[in-house]
């Protein structure tokens, strides 16, 4: 099964991610949505998009890319991912920034993890995360076991 995996990231967290899916699907490509110039999508049997999130709204490469290709995307295999640090509003996260025949095409969804460091954050950012995540330091929270899942239930046929 080729798969492209597509992202957008603001700090470099969901491109970690993107890159720890591909080393477990067999004949994947990355490519940062930002970069432009994406292969052709009937050149793939699979699409994995992958998005950071912040205040609840994943990046505006992501929105732009289900609307140009979503007839396309409804053709593939599809796993939707999401790169955040508050799990409590993964569900809400999926239904405001993905359209519902996506969601309801994807084979997987999951937020899976994010990357917090204060210094590649702005002030603002910050000052977010001190008052909403009570977090002032570097935390990962990358799961794993969360991608681990994500792939199997992406390659099983």
């Amino acid at each position: 099964m080729k798969t492209l995996i597509v992202y957008a990231t603001k700090h470099g967290a969901t491109r970690e991610i993107a890159t720890r899916i591909s080393v477990q699907m067999k004949d994947a490509e990355i490519h940062d949505l930002k970069e432009g110039n994406l292969p052709n999508l009937s050149n793939y049997d699979c699409t994995v998009i992958g998005s950071a999130i912040y205040a609840g709204t994943v990046r505006k490469e992501v929105k732009e890319f289900l609307a140009k290709n979503e007839s396309a995307l409804m053709t593939k295999k599809l796993g939707l991912f999401v790169s955040g640090m508050d799990p409590s509003k993964e569900e809400e996260d999926f239904l405001d920034n993905f359209p519902q025949s996506i969601r309801e095409h994807a084979t997987t969804t999951s937020l899976l993890g994010g990357i917090f460091d204060p210094k590649k954050a702005n002030a603002v950012e910050r000052l977010v995360m001190k008052a909403v995540a009570k977090k002032v330091e570097y935390s990962d929270t990358i799961n794993d076991d969360r991608i681990n899942q994500f792939v199997r239930a992406i390659t099983t046929e």
